[in-house]
């Protein structure tokens, strides 16, 4: 650990004991900031450049939208922590060849919004404010913190046909476990941090621990949800994935790939395929007058993608690296609540 950072921890543990108050003020602060500002890749510039962009309120601050297509069977893409709306642009440049209308955002403090850091509800904010002007959503796709957040706001009178969840945290008790642990925490600064959160973010939610796990009250999602997680990514360990297939076994579907990391998993041909596949399966089947999710069912086994299994419970994709790279060993950095 650096030697700011071990004063820092210092500092808020010893504060903690003495003035609780200012000190999970502190520590919250410290746990919604971002790790630094990522840039659009030469990839994402096209498809960027191509977009309406607008700039939106968000409980005192201002996140960036981006749009493509009519606005005809609009898709949601959530983005992770310390990342951007671009880095889902092979999801949107899919769905666009669909005929679908993709919607990405930067979140306050991320891309090309201003700011210095957000927290899960204004992600949710942002996603109710979008699906006011939007209407519901075909499908949302999301990735890492953006599951828990758009999960969030699914279960909060946001409605979407289908779910893919990509590398995502699925527990937000794992994550502040990973937070205080990174950090070295003490169990009273995060108890002060706790406090700060229902006294000053989130007073008119009682128990609002409970309401931001991802597993919390599954009957409210609706629709099917199907996720991706690579089983060595070195950010968010495959054990969120587990926590939000047992909530919904019935419904849900866990691919787990090798190799492929946390953020390698967005520009996979085969990822993003069998997404946009499973998020347009719903305007597949109005228009042709079928039920593919049934038509999966009574084929269950089928091979669609290249040895991934069509049904709920969990399966590996064959086409992946089979061998994770050195980067995805590594231990789990601050950026894990991408």
């Amino acid at each position: 650990m650096f030697p700011k950072a071990l004063l820092l921890r210092t500092a808020l543990n010893a504060a903690a004991r003495v003035a609780p108050g200012p000190a999970g003020r502190a520590v919250f602060h410290l746990f919604v900031r971002p790790a630094g500002r990522s840039r659009v890749r030469p990839a994402e510039e096209r498809l960027m450049a191509a977009a309406r962009i607008e700039r939106i309120p968000v409980r005192g601050k201002v996140a960036v939208t981006y749009a493509w297509g009519d606005g005809r069977r609009p898709v949601l893409l959530v983005h992770g922590w310390s990342s951007r709306g671009s880095r889902l642009a092979a999801f949107a440049e899919a769905l666009l060849d669909r005929g679908y209308s993709p919607v990405a955002f930067d979140a306050p403090g991320h891309g090309d919004a201003p700011g210095r850091a957000t927290n899960i509800v204004e992600y949710r904010a942002i996603i109710r404010e979008l699906h006011a002007r939007y209407g519901d959503f075909d499908a949302v796709v999301a990735h890492s913190f953006g599951v828990i957040a758009a999960l969030f706001a699914l279960r909060d009178g946001v409605r979407a046909g289908r779910f893919v969840g990509i590398s995502g945290v699925g527990s937000f008790g794992l994550l502040t476990s990973w937070f205080q642990g990174a950090f070295g925490m003490s169990d009273r600064a995060m108890g002060a941090m706790r406090r700060h959160v229902e006294r000053r973010l989130a007073p008119e939610e009682p128990g609002v621990w409970e309401h931001l796990e991802a597993d919390w009250r599954p009957e409210d999602l609706g629709g099917p949800l199907l996720l991706i997680h690579d089983e060595s990514d070195e950010m968010v360990p495959i054990a969120h994935a587990r926590v939000l297939r047992q909530a919904r076994p019935d419904r849900t579907r866990l691919v787990v790939t090798q190799g492929l990391g946390h953020r390698r998993i967005l520009t996979d041909h085969q990822v993003v395929a069998e997404a946009v596949e499973f998020a347009t399966a719903a305007g597949a089947d109005r228009q042709a007058g079928t039920d593919r999710q049934a038509g999966t069912d009574r084929q269950a086994g089928t091979d669609r993608h290249a040895g991934v299994d069509q049904t709920a419970g969990e399966s590996t994709s064959s086409r992946a690296p089979s061998v994770a790279s050195a980067r995805s060993r590594r231990a789990m950095p601050r950026s894990a609540r991408a």
